[in-house]
């Protein structure tokens, strides 16, 4: 499979270096906002072409899949010029600046039969299903409180201090511990509490969002670029608890009885990045017809993003595209 990637930044370079070590599949062709980047790239990242534009890579017959990794902000427009030359996607997270943004393209590519999925990587790790036998099996119990937190030092960041790229720590960061509480529940939250703490360009450095279940049940999802956190995430039964040590990406999966005891401890599988597998799931897809991934359905895309639209519009977070 060839591969096509839109943007020529840090998460293309992990994805690309992650497909050179995959049999079947070729980093085939990037493109940049110029051909100087789109060239340095493709010397140092072993691509076959380079373009100046993104509508050049998209009229590019051999592409078999785009993958978009651009700021969230220019998704959509990204995803109409794939749209546009027939051309299957992988759009990074956050899928769109908002969920009317979403519903918007999804139904187009739908109307047009053309497979799209959201590359949100944690929901196709082998360690969802690690964790979903956990939870059938009962050992801690029903689930009541689940937290988990994703933080890094990325103040200095241009692109996250810009609120005209859809800039801030939710969109960006806040997305992987918000995902990791709704997947242990697997049903929309009825009530939704969101805070943060604003940058000098307005958008939210710090966020805490608590998400109600209907029967009780919470979730707290904290994100900050401001400095480190632990990025585990907890899932709390009323026989136990599980700690996952890095819910952004498992390392490992310890399993405590009600008396704080240790009595599992579980492995994830070795892998090359973790990236891998959301390129697997699309050739499977791609293979079988499909134009949705039920990995991560249509629905599940446009849920998360209505859900950080609650939470932006209690923090009087409003993207310059929306006003």
């Amino acid at each position: 499979m060839k591969i096509g990637m839109i943007g020529a930044g840090g998460i293309a370079i992990k994805l690309a270096d992650t497909i050179r070590e995959m049999e079947g599949f070729e980093n085939y062709a990037i493109a940049s906002r110029t051909l100087e980047k789109a060239e340095a790239f493709k010397q140092t990242h072993a691509f076959m072409k380079a373009y100046g534009s993104y509508e050049e890579l998209c009229q590019d017959p051999a592409v078999d899949l785009v993958y978009i990794a651009t700021p969230h902000s220019e998704h959509l427009k990204n995803m109409e010029l794939c749209l546009k030359y027939h051309k299957p996607v992988l759009c990074e997270k956050a899928f769109t600046g908002n969920a009317k943004q979403a519903k918007d393209i999804l139904a187009r590519f739908e109307a047009a039969h053309l497979f799209v999925t959201e590359a949100m990587w944690t929901r196709y790790l082998p360690s969802r299903k690690i964790l979903n036998d956990l939870l059938a099996s009962g050992v801690i119990g029903k689930p009541y409180l689940v937290d988990a937190n994703l933080c890094y030092p990325n103040k200095a960041h241009v692109r996250l201090n810009d609120p005209s790229l859809c800039g801030g720590a939710l969109l960006d960061m806040g997305i992987y511990p918000l995902t990791f509480g709704l997947m242990v529940y697997e049903e929309l939250p009825s009530q939704i509490y969101a805070q943060c703490k604003k940058s000098e360009t307005g958008v939210d450095e710090a966020t805490v969002g608590i998400l109600t279940f209907r029967e009780g049940q919470q979730a707290i999802a904290f994100t900050s670029m401001l400095g480190p956190a632990d990025r585990n995430g907890h899932i709390y039964g009323d026989q136990g608890y599980i700690e996952v040590i890095n819910c952004n990406n498992p390392e490992r999966i310890d399993v405590y009885n009600a008396n704080h005891e240790l009595i599992r401890s579980l492995g994830v599988p070795s892998q090359i990045s973790g990236y891998e597998y959301e390129i697997l799931e699309c050739a499977r897809c791609l293979k079988e017809g499909l134009i949705e991934s039920p990995v991560i359905p249509h629905k599940t895309t446009i849920d998360v993003m209505s859900i950080m639209d609650r939470m932006r519009q209690q923090m009087g977070i409003i993207y310059p595209f929306e006003r």
